[in-house]
């Protein structure tokens, strides 16, 4: 087996079955001392002289052989340690020197026993150089995991959580040690710093340049570091989201994903920890990260506590998610494809918020200016959120197995004033039309009973005329309601030639302004209308709508030329029979179905991997 001389080359021959280190010396060995499997020949003067342990075990024992199988580090430390008596030069590093500071702890190599032991020397070295250094206090506190409680007793532990979260709170400018960055800035950090010396430079060391480095600790570890890093209270809530998010893609890589196993424990606690972790507050992390946290929260049967808080969290920033988002999977034995409970409350939980809002915000009445300034945010946030909820409706309503109820529960809970046009709605709810066939006439009154008539484009007017999915009725409101628009505009234009008192006349075209009902503005707040059929457009293939317009020019005609300036234009209106054909039509044409469009994912840009090389601190001691 192998004999190992202390600190001169091994040699190796054979012995009884057990590792033997033996120390080169003229003088014969009186002490054999066993660690573990192996077993060290060695002194008595010199080890006694400076481990008080040794002797208390020699004179306990009275031999010349002694046990210690519970040393921490067990034969390398003791190794280590053995050297230092003999006075040979032991080196220590980041990696090594929290297992000799435990052994030497444990053989109480203390300065009362001789001055100058290794103890002293040991914490010379931890506070003159490892907790000085970034990158070294990160490695000892790695390293002390393998020795608790013993490192924790020691202080070690507190000791490079404090280093290290010292580091991390400095301001960024005053960072001159080496550190891994192979990320991208915070978009906040993308421009340049203030003038410096007369000179604009650019910012060279990000806010959260401390993030990737920590990203390779322990969850326990990193929970005590940020917990740290909080406490001192000089890093931002956004920067310290952004530690948590790169933790979470680290230890998560397929977080995006829904491939995630129900009841993995290690994936329950990394994601409650890193709910509990967050900062409090609106903005310190995306909308759409925390909804990912609720998916992997849901899919592996975490805590109620945990998607609770994220619900909460995720209604005071709703307007800022996307309908892919909120896509969230049902778990395993659901009949639904997507857990639109989940949806209900996480909307629920917004409008609550919002009226919270609203009301606080009456409530400051000497404040005008702050009023106005919350209730347009408020509006726009609720503005946001209805077309979210009608987008993620008319992705939902293609499960066959969604409940009408639920459908109409989230269409309801957002606000009908925030719906300036219902051309979102209409198409969720044809999409749940096509997905659903077998609904009876009750069903079919009720679901599109949450449509507006009066708030449908004239593109959606269109497709609904010839819809046969819809209820009969409905077509004709829509008919009604496009003749009572197209008549108002037209006496409109009317009226304004007639107030024109220098008899100067407009030629703009009057089936143009019949026909539009909608302006640019609140159009372009309208949910794209790329799925509903171009084919089926008012005008031309809806029946009495080329008879209105014509007529109207008709009217507008003769106003403009001077005969019959003194009436009123007349407008047709439809009669019986047209609406009789129009609704026969639609038992005879062909069935129109809205087509989905999806966008083309956009491409990621990668920047360089960039890395400063580390300083590798070494420390000899004798």
């Amino acid at each position: 087996m192998k004999f190992m001389k202390l600190g001169s080359k091994p040699d190796t021959f054979q012995t009884d079955g057990k590792d033997v280190r033996i120390v080169a010396s003229e003088l014969a060995t009186d002490i054999i001392v066993h660690v573990g499997d192996v077993k060290f020949h060695l002194h008595k003067f010199p080890l006694l002289s400076k481990s008080y342990r040794l002797q208390r075990l020699v004179g306990d024992e009275n031999g010349d052989e002694i046990h210690i199988p519970d040393i921490p580090g067990g034969p390398v430390a003791f190794e280590i340690c053995a050297k230092f008596c003999y006075g040979v030069t032991v080196t220590l590093n980041a990696y090594n020197v929290v297992t000799a500071r435990c052994a030497a702890e444990y053989l109480e190599m203390h300065e009362t026993v001789e001055k100058g032991n290794l103890i002293y020397k040991i914490e010379v070295f931890l506070s003159t150089s490892i907790f000085r250094s970034w990158k070294d206090s990160i490695i000892v506190l790695q390293t002390t995991k393998p020795l608790l409680p013993f490192s924790e007793n020691l202080k070690l532990v507190s000791h490079c959580i404090d280093s290290i979260a010292s580091k991390a709170s400095i301001d960024s400018s005053k960072v001159e040690w080496s550190y891994t960055y192979n990320r991208k800035k915070l978009p906040s950090e993308n421009g340049f710093d203030s003038h410096w010396n007369g000179v604009k430079k650019q910012q060279s060391v990000p806010k959260d340049w401390w993030v990737e480095d920590l990203s390779e600790l322990e969850l326990d570890y990193f929970k005590q570091v940020i917990a740290a890093i909080k406490s001192k209270g000089r890093v931002s809530p956004q920067v310290i989201g952004e530690a948590l998010k790169a933790y979470t893609y680290k230890r998560l890589p397929s977080l995006s994903k829904a491939s995630m196993i129900h009841g993995d424990v290690k994936i329950q606690s990394l994601v409650e920890n890193i709910i509990w972790l967050l900062p409090p507050g609106k903005g310190s992390v995306s909308c759409s990260f925390l909804l990912k946290l609720l998916r992997v929260a849901s899919l592996s049967g975490s805590g109620e506590a945990g998607k609770r808080e994220l619900i909460k969290r995720i209604g005071r920033q709703l307007e800022e998610a996307s309908v892919p988002d909120l896509l969230i999977p049902t778990v395993e034995g659901e009949n639904t494809i997507y857990d639109i409970d989940m949806v209900l409350n996480i909307v629920e939980e917004f409008v609550m918020q919002d009226n919270r809002s609203a009301k606080s915000c009456a409530e400051v009445t000497e404040e005008l200016e702050g009023m106005k300034s919350l209730s347009i945010v408020s509006g726009a946030s609720m503005v946001a959120v209805t077309k979210l909820v009608d987008g993620y409706l008319a992705e939902v309503a293609k499960d066959p197995n969604l409940p009408l109820s639920k459908f109409v529960d989230l269409a309801e809970m957002v606000s009908n004033e925030s719906r300036a046009v219902h051309d979102g709605l209409y198409r969720a709810i044809d999409m749940f039309l096509k997905e659903h066939p077998s609904m009876n006439k009750s069903d079919r009154k009720k679901l599109c009973g949450l449509i507006d008539c009066k708030r449908l484009s004239p593109d959606a007017c269109g497709h609904a005329v010839q819809n046969e999915r819809l209820p009969s009725r409905m077509a004709v409101q829509v008919l009604y309601h496009e003749q009572a628009r197209a008549c108002a505009t037209a006496a409109a234009a009317a009226a304004n030639c007639r107030s024109d008192s220098g008899g100067i006349t407009s030629y703009g075209s009057s089936r143009s302004a019949g026909t539009t009902n909608t302006t640019e503005d609140e159009w372009n707040g309208v949910e794209d209308l790329k799925s509903v059929d171009k084919s089926m457009k008012l005008g031309g293939s809806r029946g009495g709508g080329s008879e209105r317009s014509s007529s109207s020019n008709e009217a507008n005609k003769k106003h403009l030329s001077g005969k019959g300036s003194n009436e009123k234009p007349k407008v047709i209106a439809t009669p019986k029979k047209i609406l009789g054909k129009i609704l026969s039509s639609k038992g005879q044409g062909g069935e129109n179905s809205s087509s989905d469009t999806s966008g083309s994912p956009g491409s990621a840009n990668h920047e360089e991997p960039k890395s400063t090389p580390a300083r590798s601190i070494k420390y000899y001691v004798s």
